[in-house]
C-alpha cells in the first residue's frame, strides 16, 4: 500500500496498526487523501489473510481527528466527476451520492470485514473522527488528557454527520441520549463517554494502543452490536416504543421553538434518525447520505461553513493583519477608566497573562473596577473552573492607580471612559505624555469618529479605535477602527493585541458609528417603523426572533436604553432638519420615556416589564394605549414581509458600508454582523445573506420593491447594482487582502 496520511505496520501476531498522521498538520482531518487511505486500508485488512485484526490510532499528540476537512468540502460541494453542465440531473444526483457515500460505504465494509477492529483515542475525536471510531468494534480512550473530547458538532455549522454518526450513535446509546448530542453538537469527556458506552475502557495515553491490541487478540469474532442477531435499539424504536416516540415528538416541538425552522440541518437530523432507526443499518446509512447531501447543498450550510468555520478560523488567526510587521509581544498595557467596560477589558487582559494597569480618577474607583475581576474569579473558583492559586495570579496582574506615572512603559493604552470628546482628548494628552514614541493609543468608543479623536494626539499615526462589546469577558469580537492617519504598523499592533486577549478582530475604517453600531441600529429602527405603522408589538417581537435575531427589535431597544434612543433620534432629526413633531416614532419614544418614565431594561421597565433578575417578563400591557393598532394578526405572507424588512434593512446598510469604504473584506462583514449584533447566524452573516440566501440580483430586486413601498432606507447603493449586473458576490468583489478574487457562491 502507498499511504500518504497513515503509517502502517503489522506485528508478529498479525495485528495491523494504522497510525493516522497527516503530514504538515498539527491535527488530523479527513481530507480526500485520508479517505483514500482509509479505503486502501480497508481493502488490505479484508483481503490479506495474514492480518488478524486492526487497531487505528493517531500519531498526533493533539488528538485522533477533528473531522472532515471543511475547506475541501466547501470548495467541492455540488461538483461531479465531469463538468456538471454535461450531466443530466439524474447523473448529477448519482455522482453526488456516490461521492457522499464513499466514506460511509468504506467504514461499513471495515465494520463487516470479519476481523476485529479497535480504535485507540489519545485526544479529541470530533465529527468524522468520532464516526470513524464508532465504525470500529471497540474503543479505548485516554484518561489522562484533560483536553480530550468527543462529539458530533456538524449541526453547529449547518451540516449533519454524514459518515454514520446519525445511525451508529443512537444504536449504541439510544435515541434519547443521542438526540441532544447530535442536534446541538454537544461534546463530552472521556468519563461520560465511558458511562454512556461510547468507549469500552479508559487507559493512560501511552497504553491505549496496547489495550486496543489486547482486545483485538481476545475477540477474533467481534461484530458491531447492530450486526448481532436480535439486536434491539437501546430505549426502543420510535415507532414501537411509546417512550421513544414521545422523545421524538418532544424533540421536534423543542426544535421548532428554538430554531423556528431556520436551520435545515437540525430538521434533517431528526428525520434522518427517525427514518434510519426503523431500517437495517445498511439501508439507514444510505438514508443518512441522502440527507447529508441535501443539507450540504443548502445555501444555509454553505454560508455557515464559510463564515462560522472558515472565516472565523482565519480572522481568529489574524488574517486581516497587515503583512510585513513584526509581531508585538505585550509586556504592559494600561486601561484608563475603571467603569464597566474598562473593568472588563482589564479582566480579559489579565486572564491572557498580560500585566495590566487600571487607571481611574481615584485609587478607590480603580479598586472598584478591579472588584469586577475579583467577582468573576470567585465565581470561577466556586464552580471549579479555576483554582485559588490561578485566580490569585490573575488578580495580581492588575495594578490599580490614579497616577498616570504608572502608565509609563505601556506598549498600549486602551481608553475606556464616557463618550465625551473633550474628556477623551484630555486623557489622550495625559497618557501620551508618559508613553514611548512607538506606543499605541487606543480608544474604546462605539460611535465617535477616530479621526476626530486623534486630533488630540501628538502621534495620530499611532492612534486607533478598539471597540469592545459588553460584557467584555463574554463577547468574542473586537472592532478595530483606523482613522485617516492611522498607520498600518499601528493596525498590525492592534490586531496582535486582540489576538493576545483571545478574541476575534475585524478591521474597519472611520465613520460615525463605524460598521457595527451603524448597522446594528437599523434593526431597532425598523421595529419602530413597524410600530408607527400600527403593527401589534407582539407581532414585531415574535417575527424578529423568528427571523433568527437573538431578540425582538423592541427588546433590543430596551437593552440599549430608550432614553439613549430618544436622544440620538432627536439629534439626528435636528442635524437633518426634520420636523420632530411630525415623527411618530420619536413622539412615541418621548411619551414612553418622559411621560411614563420607561427608559428600558436598566430601569426595569420599557417596552417590556422586567423581573428582579432583569429578565423581560412580558410586553407592557399599556403599550397599545398610545398606538392605533391596525395589524393584530400575522398570516404567513405578512410574516415573510416583516422578516424581509428586518433582515434586508440591515443588509442594505452593510452594503452601503462597503460602497463607502468603511469595510473592505467580506469576512469582516459577515463575522462582524454575527458576533457584534447577532445577525441571523443561519445566513452566514449579512454578506452571505445577500450572496447565498438571496443572490445579489434577487436581493436588489426585493430591496427595490421594499424601497418603493416603505421608503429610501431600503435603497441599495449603485455598487450593489453593478455587482448584480456583473454576476459578482461580496466574496469575489471584496476578497481577503492579497488573494485572487474568485466567487465563493
Amino acid at each position: 500500500m502507498n499511504l500518504e496520511t497513515f503509517k502502517w505496520d503489522v506485528d508478529a501476531d498479525g495485528i495491523a496498526h494504522a497510525i493516522f498522521d497527516v503530514p504538515g498538520r498539527s491535527m488530523n482531518t479527513l481530507t480526500a487523501k485520508a479517505v483514500a487511505d482509509i479505503i486502501a486500508i480497508t481493502k488490505e485488512v479484508s483481503e490479506n489473510d495474514a492480518i488478524k485484526g486492526l487497531v487505528i490510532s493517531s500519531g498526533k499528540p493533539s488528538g485522533f481527528c477533528a473531522g472532515a476537512d471543511l475547506g475541501e468540502m466547501n470548495e467541492s460541494a455540488g461538483g461531479g466527476g465531469k463538468a456538471t453542465s454535461e450531466m443530466s440531473e439524474a447523473e448529477l444526483k448519482a455522482a453526488q451520492f456516490e461521492r457522499g457515500f464513499s466514506l460511509n460505504k468504506t467504514l461499513r465494509e471495515l465494520e463487516t470485514c470479519g476481523k476485529p477492529i479497535a480504535c485507540a483515542l489519545n485526544g479529541l475525536a470530533l465529527g468524522g473522527g468520532l464516526e470513524v471510531a464508532l465504525a470500529c468494534h471497540y474503543r479505548v480512550a485516554a484518561n489522562d488528557n484533560p483536553k480530550l473530547q468527543f462529539g458530533l458538532p456538524e449541526a453547529k455549522i449547518g451540516l449533519l454527520p454524514g459518515a454514520g454518526g446519525t445511525q451508529r450513535l443512537p444504536r449504541l446509546i439510544g435515541v434519547q441520549a443521542a438526540l441532544p448530542l447530535i442536534l446541538q453538537g454537544e461534546s463530552f469527556k472521556a468519563d461520560k463517554a465511558l458511562a454512556m458506552g461510547v468507549v469500552g475502557e479508559l487507559a493512560p495515553s501511552d497504553e491505549t494502543v496496547k489495550r486496543a491490541k489486547e482486545w483485538v487478540k481476545a475477540n477474533p469474532n467481534a461484530k458491531a452490536p447492530w450486526d448481532e442477531k436480535g439486536f434491539k435499539m437501546p430505549g426502543g424504536q420510535v415507532h414501537r416504543s411509546p417512550g421513544a416516540g414521545q422523545v421524538a415528538t418532544m424533540a421536534n416541538a423543542m426544535l421548532i421553538s428554538k430554531t423556528y425552522g431556520n436551520y435545515p440541518a437540525q430538521k434533517n437530523i431528526l428525520s434522518c434518525i427517525y427514518e434510519g432507526q426503523q431500517l437495517p443499518i445498511d439501508a439507514a446509512l444510505r438514508v443518512e447520505t441522502r440527507y447529508f447531501i441535501n443539507t450540504q447543498q443548502r445555501p444555509e450550510a454553505k454560508a455557515m461553513i464559510r463564515s462560522l468555520f472558515l472565516s472565523m478560523q482565519e480572522l481568529s488567526k489574524g488574517a486581516n493583519r497587515p503583512a510585513g510587521y513584526p509581531k508585538t509581544e505585550f509586556s504592559k498595557i494600561a486601561v484608563i477608566g475603571a467603569g464597566l467596560m474598562g473593568a472588563g477589558i482589564a479582566y480579559v487582559q489579565a486572564k491572557a497573562g498580560i500585566p495590566t494597569v487600571l487607571v481611574d480618577v481615584s485609587k478607590e474607583n480603580a479598586e472598584k473596577g478591579k472588584d469586577y475581576s475579583r467577582r468573576i474569579v470567585e465565581k470561577d473558583i466556586s464552580r471549579g473552573k479555576t483554582t485559588q492559586e490561578k485566580g490569585d495570579a490573575l488578580l495580581e496582574l492588575i495594578t490599580t492607580t490614579d497616577s498616570y506615572e504608572d502608565v509609563r512603559g505601556a506598549d498600549l493604552v486602551v481608553e475606556a471612559v464616557f463618550e465625551n470628546e473633550e474628556l477623551k482628548a484630555k486623557i489622550t494628552e495625559m497618557a501620551e505624555a508618559v508613553l514611548a514614541d512607538d506606543a499605541v493609543m487606543g480608544s474604546n468608543t462605539s460611535t465617535l469618529p477616530i479621526t476626530g479623536l486623534a486630533k488630540a494626539s501628538k502621534r495620530p499615526e499611532n492612534f486607533i479605535g478598539i471597540h469592545f462589546f459588553s460584557p467584555v469577558e463574554r463577547m468574542g469580537l473586537v472592532e478595530i477602527i483606523s482613522g485617516e492617519q492611522t498607520s498600518e504598523a499601528t493596525l498590525a499592533k492592534a490586531v496582535d493585541y486582540v489576538l493576545a486577549i483571545r478574541k476575534t478582530p475585524i478591521a474597519v475604517n472611520d465613520f460615525r458609528g463605524f460598521y457595527t453600531s451603524r448597522c446594528f441600529g437599523t434593526y431597532t429602527q425598523e421595529g419602530m417603523h413597524m410600530l408607527s405603522e400600527g403593527i401589534k408589538p407582539a407581532i414585531i417581537e415574535n417575527v424578529g426572533r423568528q427571523s433568527g435575531m437573538p431578540m425582538g427589535p423592541l427588546e433590543v431597544s430596551d437593552s440599549v436604553g430608550l432614553d439613549t434612543a430618544l436622544k440620538i433620534g432627536r439629534a439626528t432629526a435636528a442635524a437633518m432638519g426634520t420636523d420632530i413633531q411630525s415623527d411618530d416614532r420619536l413622539q412615541y419614544l418621548a411619551w414612553l420615556v418622559e411621560d411614563q418614565g420607561r427608559v428600558g431594561r436598566k430601569a426595569g421597565k420599557g417596552f417590556y416589564d422586567y423581573n428582579e433578575k432583569g429578565k423581560p417578563s412580558a410586553l407592557w400591557p399599556d403599550l397599545n394605549s398610545r398606538l392605533d393598532v391596525k395589524v393584530d394578526e400575522c398570516p404567513p405572507e405578512l410574516k415573510t414581509e416583516l422578516t424581509n424588512r428586518l433582515l434586508i434593512r440591515q443588509a442594505v446598510e452593510v452594503a452601503r458600508c462597503f460602497a463607502e469604504g468603511v469595510i473592505t473584506d467580506a469576512r469582516d462583514g459577515d463575522i462582524g454582523s454575527i458576533l457584534a449584533w447577532g445577525f441571523a447566524p443561519y445566513t452566514g452573516g449579512c454578506c452571505s445573506y445577500i450572496d447565498l440566501i438571496w443572490g445579489v440580483d434577487k436581493f436588489v430586486e426585493e430591496a427595490d420593491r421594499l424601497a418603493a413601498k416603505y421608503g429610501e432606507r431600503f435603497a441599495v447603493p449603485d455598487m450593489l447594482r453593478d455587482m448584480a449586473a456583473k454576476g459578482e458576490t461580496f466574496y469575489s468583489r471584496f476578497p481577503p487582502a492579497g488573494s485572487e478574487a474568485k466567487a465563493a457562491a
